[in-house]
């Protein structure tokens, strides 16, 4: 089985969720036998240096990748305004990546080609006209929810009109897409329902975020307590959002329950703001080298997503390291989770302040959620089972 998947980004490091989800699905196909290439777009702002990339992974598969700016400029998103075209997704598609990805086509013949994520999605034309492959679409997320999300909390009335007529277009053109594909994977339930809502006629699967349990070793002799932490790229909106809540909101209160308590927070691209905030008690931490091990020294995660779409991976690997987990119904969405069981759902600073100070006075509480956290995922996320699955859809659809 020869199999060609577009990414909107080199998932190489496996070092956050969209990365993470491509990996692990190139990692569990191999081990299935199947034939692998990937034609990455390596675009600036998460740039890797292909010279680099030493990983086992990357050495069983066929690799092509394009360096590509798809920086907003100020003069292309005014001209934009007078096109037909999504802004969000044109800055994706370049010509010369085109013709790379066509001799990539002519050269080889393959059975599957699967895009990951709608920004690759503009190639989709070139695809048809020069591969008989089966196509399929995995949706990451649904791309106009996050912005029509990220509109209704903008104050700003310009910027917020502005983020409205993106998330229209955007909405239009993912619309036109979906039907044009043999398969389409979604993330989650939720999203399969959103899909189907907006028109899905063809074939709709679920394909959730998928882990390797090795990687996730926990070692409570190794974890603080009481400690709190958040872990996400802060690069992000919906994350930046969040946490800003979260601080402004909610710390002030629960930075008084317990002078030992200390909070964390870590993660790739870490403005200069969220370092106004660091103090005896709060520790910003920037970038962190190994995420698994600073998960496994904390306790307690927070995940106060207040917009987004899709699934988050953070969530699962939290869980997948035994973590009591606080987030809200939005940060939860589409996990196959339960409140009081396997995570805390707080959506409130009442809420979260409650569920706080239960696990910091109830020690056995967290610990006890985290056990039941990590059985739910090995239910639910394994990568072996979900490579399984997703091949027998690969010759289902080549039969």
């Amino acid at each position: 089985m020869k199999t060609l998947i577009l990414t909107n980004r080199v998932p190489f490091p496996p070092n956050s969720g969209y990365p993470i989800v491509v990996y692990n699905t190139i990692k569990g196909l191999l081990k299935l036998d199947v034939e692998i290439s990937l034609f990455s777009l390596n675009v600036n702002k998460h740039k890797v240096d292909v010279d680099d990339i030493y990983d086992p992974v990357f050495e069983q598969i066929n690799f092509h990748s394009y360096a590509i700016d798809t920086e907003v400029n100020v003069w292309g998103a005014f001209f934009n305004i007078f096109s037909n075209q999504s802004y969000n997704v044109s800055r994706f598609y370049d010509d010369d990546a085109a013709r790379l990805l066509e001799n990539v086509l002519r050269e080889n013949e393959f059975d599957i080609i699967q895009f990951e994520g709608l920004f690759v999605v503009p190639y989709l034309d070139l695809v048809k006209g020069n591969s008989k492959a089966k196509l399929i679409y995995r949706a990451h997320n649904i791309e106009f929810d996050v912005w029509e999300r990220l509109a209704a909390g903008e104050r700003f009335t310009p910027r917020r009109k502005y983020l409205e007529f993106l998330s229209r277009r955007l909405k239009v053109y993912e619309k036109e897409q979906i039907n044009r594909f043999d398969q389409v994977f979604a993330i989650s339930n939720h999203d399969r329902q959103s899909i189907l809502k907006f028109g899905c006629q063809t074939r709709l699967d679920v394909f959730p975020v998928a882990v390797d349990f090795k990687k996730y070793q926990a070692d409570l002799g190794k974890t603080s307590f009481p400690t709190l932490f958040h872990l996400g790229a802060m690069d992000w909106r919906p994350n930046k959002e969040g946490l800003e809540w979260f601080l402004d909101e909610i710390w002030p209160d629960i930075e008084k329950l317990n002078g030992e308590l200390r909070f964390y927070i870590a993660g790739k691209n870490m403005q200069k703001q969220f370092f106004d905030y660091d103090s005896d008690n709060l520790i910003v931490e920037g970038e962190v080298f190994d995420a698994v091990e600073f998960m496994n020294s904390k306790a307690i995660m927070i995940v106060p997503l207040l917009s987004g779409s899709g699934m988050r991976v953070k969530i699962i690997e939290g869980m997948a390291m035994k973590k009591c987990i606080i987030a809200t119904s939005m940060a939860a969405e589409g996990i196959n989770c339960e409140h009081g069981k396997d995570i805390l759902i707080a959506n409130t600073p009442d809420e979260f302040y409650r569920s706080i100070l239960q696990c910091i006075t109830q020690p056995q509480r967290w610990r006890e959620i985290g056990e039941q956290a990590r059985k739910t995922v090995e239910r639910d996320h394994d990568i072996n089972e979900n490579a399984k699955r997703m091949l027998e859809i690969f010759k289902t659809l080549t039969s």
